[in-house]
């Protein structure tokens, strides 16, 4: 069995901060970008953090890997696997670690398709509540990529608009923030319309509103909302909308 505190580089008594700042330091060795290859050394050394950055699954490692140095054992048959461990339990904390954990293991469609199915079956379902503030908008920002390729994009536009209001609560992404608006912005004016139903549509466009995209783009917004609503039958919301993007214009 592989010992994650000796790929991080860490004792077993390491702190939680030790963990995470021996892993960046790690990672920015040896993370594809940099090495340009598929580094086999970066898939464990991510593997051996995901395993001790939670408090559950580092104590279960703890605990597999004592089981085996008591038999003399490097490696053997009950390994502890984290992923396995994830996918037995169906509590919301463990679904959202398994989400970004397949996201980052070349499981990506595995993370869209545990990410839909939380979000059908459990209202309110929030990833950001069960990692920090950077790790959710690093990882959340991969996943609306996954979502985008996948055409799932009202999922998208859900989890764009909570990294947005992050970044500007406190920034974050900085430079890379307008990447994340062009990549929001060109989804809500041509991947919307006729991709989803117009319920969801008018709901992210409302969203939309609300992001601080400009008066060019609300008054896009607010047109296409005055199309659903007269495809819907209000005529009357629909001219609302209308007048409302002309005062954008004026």
């Amino acid at each position: 069995m592989k010992d994650c505190y000796k790929i991080l580089g860490v004792s077993h008594n390491a702190t939680a901060a030790e963990i995470r700042r021996a892993y960046r330091k790690k990672a920015k060795l040896l993370h594809p970008d940099i090495t340009h290859s598929d580094s086999a050394a970066f898939r464990e050394l991510t593997e051996a953090y995901e395993t001790l950055r939670d408090m559950r699954s580092r104590s279960l490692f703890d605990e597999s890997f004592a089981y085996g140095m008591r038999r003399g054992q490097h490696e053997h048959k009950g390994s502890f696997d984290y992923r396995e461990w994830l996918l037995a339990r169906e509590d919301e904390e463990s679904r959202s670690k398994l989400i970004f954990f397949d996201l980052t293991h070349q499981r990506e469609d595995s993370a869209v398709a545990e990410f839909k199915r939380m979000n059908s079956e459990h209202g309110g379902f929030r990833l950001s509540r069960h990692f920090t503030r950077e790790d959710f908008m690093d990882y959340g920002f991969i996943l609306c990529e996954e979502l985008v390729l996948r055409r799932e994009y009202y999922d998208a536009v859900i989890l764009l608009e909570q990294i947005i209001r992050m970044e500007r609560s406190y920034s974050y992404f900085k430079l890379f923030f307008p990447e994340v608006m062009g990549i929001a912005r060109h989804v809500l004016r041509n991947n919307i319309e006729g991709q989803v139903s117009d319920e969801l549509a008018l709901d992210a466009w409302e969203r939309a509103l609300d992001l601080g995209f400009g008066k060019k783009d609300d008054s896009f917004f607010l047109l296409k909302m005055a199309d659903a609503y007269e495809r819907m039958g209000d005529s009357k919301t629909a001219g609302i909308c209308r007048e409302e993007a002309v005062k954008f214009t004026q």
